[in-house]
């Protein structure tokens, strides 16, 4: 399911317009990303929770050359699937 789908499918079951919907979709995804951007977690029970994991920095190999490079520090969003989505799953 792509974005699109997901809107179509979010205006069917709700009875919005594509219109709305897209406007829902959109605003839900920019108040996960704010709330990741300032640290904190995103918790939806029984969905799961996004939250922000720092990675240090680290000496990689460049693949061709072989030569040690620099990784550096970064954030990396992650969710962590709830007991109800796992649950819907198997």
């Amino acid at each position: 399911m792509n974005k699109q789908e997901l809107i179509g499918t979010v205006a069917d079951a709700s009875g919005l317009s594509k219109g709305d919907a897209s406007k829902a979709v959109e605003s839900v995804f920019d108040a996960i990303s704010e709330a990741l951007k300032k640290g904190d977690e995103v918790r939806l029970v029984g969905f799961g929770t996004f939250s922000v994991s720092k990675r240090k920095a680290s000496t990689g190999r460049n693949p061709r050359t072989g030569e040690p490079m620099t990784i550096k520090a970064s954030s990396q969003p992650k969710f962590k699937a709830g007991k109800g989505l796992k649950d819907s799953v198997n």
